[in-house]
């Protein structure tokens, strides 16, 4: 089955939808501190999550991902906007109602150090949840705890072992064990490989994937390197400064994309031999002050296809064509059969 034929089977059930979300943080400026300016880390995105599928957001650092992924998760309040996880909005639920989606939203951290105590054993850490949530205790909790290692690669031996006496790779298992212990629905990675090496992202990637299909799970796949995130996913969204420019299957977002922006970011990821790299405008500048951001399109300055339009006006992001949305006033249509 192809990727576009999965995505339409995937779009049955919306297990989660995000509408104009919006993060702002208020930052004071100056030696007495007495102005302050806001950071607009998300700025207005809206987006679908089909059930079952792995959605890639990708980007340069400070875009807004991983802000993005904590709203989802509620470890932050959003500004403005609104989540609906299986139709209901996040905002609006009562204690209760909110403790059991907490249960079914997780959350694998990118440093698979820092995200784990260091002063617990790997069934203190797996096993936390479990207690946190009065799901088992005793005798089950140790069982249910053992099923878990065993499902991410762990030994019955590592269950009184610290995390310092791991390595990042079996470290980040450990973090995979404990995010489903509660057997959550959706999972945000959160740059979940980019702190290993490229060998063990490949064997924590295969393992995520297999365990998608043993759990039923989706995933929120947040990272900044491409091919990993073209290996894992099935459709890709790609943000700039607080906002989504593109979001479509992950063939079209590599093989026909239609935003300058997800262009120079495929064309800027390094191949084995130059000869076989095609053509290609590099992406001029840095990337804006999110405190100050330009005028009209974000990208302008550093888009080689900017008219005066797009200094002006700020595009919306529409589906230019079925399941491909884009926010751009001149898209790369031209790629186009």
């Amino acid at each position: 089955m192809t990727v576009q034929r999965a995505t339409k089977a995937l779009e049955q059930k919306v297990i989660l939808e995000v509408k104009n979300l919006r993060k702002h943080f208020e930052v004071s400026r100056g030696m007495f501190k007495k102005s302050t300016t806001k950071i607009r880390a998300v700025d207005g995105i809206s987006f679908k999550l089909y059930e079952g599928e792995t959605l890639g957001i990708v980007g340069e650092s400070g875009c807004g991902k991983s802000t993005m992924g904590n709203l989802v998760l509620g470890l932050l309040d959003a500004t403005e906007g609104n989540i609906y996880f299986q139709d209901k909005d996040l905002a609006t639920l009562s204690q209760k109602e909110l403790r059991q989606a907490r249960r079914d939203l997780q959350v694998i951290f990118q440093d698979p150090y820092s995200s784990l105590n260091p002063r617990m054993t790997v069934e203190q850490i797996i096993g936390e949840p479990l207690t946190v949530h009065n799901i088992v205790s005793g005798v089950k909790k140790r069982k249910r705890v053992l099923e878990l290692m065993e499902h991410v690669g762990l030994q019955e031996h590592h269950l009184k072992r610290y995390p310092h006496e791991f390595s990042g790779g079996q470290r980040q298992r450990i973090g995979i064990a404990r995010a489903l212990a509660l057997n959550p629905k959706v999972i945000v990675c959160d740059e979940a490989v980019s702190a290993l090496d490229v060998s063990i992202q490949a064997q924590i990637l295969n393992l995520l994937r297999k365990l998608q299909k043993e759990f039923s799970l989706t995933y929120i796949f947040i990272a900044h390197g491409l091919p990993v995130v073209r290996h894992i996913s099935n459709r890709i969204g790609v943000m700039y400064l607080g906002k989504l420019v593109e979001l479509a299957s992950r063939d079209h977002i590599f093989n026909k994309p239609l935003h300058p922006y997800t262009s120079a970011l495929i064309d800027s990821v390094p191949v084995p031999d130059p000869r076989l790299r095609k053509e290609h405008q590099l992406i001029k500048g840095e990337i804006p002050n999110p405190s100050d951001p330009p005028s009209g399109c974000h990208f302008h300055p550093r888009c080689p296809y900017a008219q005066e339009k797009c200094k002006k006006i700020i595009p919306d992001f529409i589906e230019l064509q079925e399941n491909r949305f884009v926010a751009c006033h001149y898209p790369l249509v031209k790629q186009e059969n």
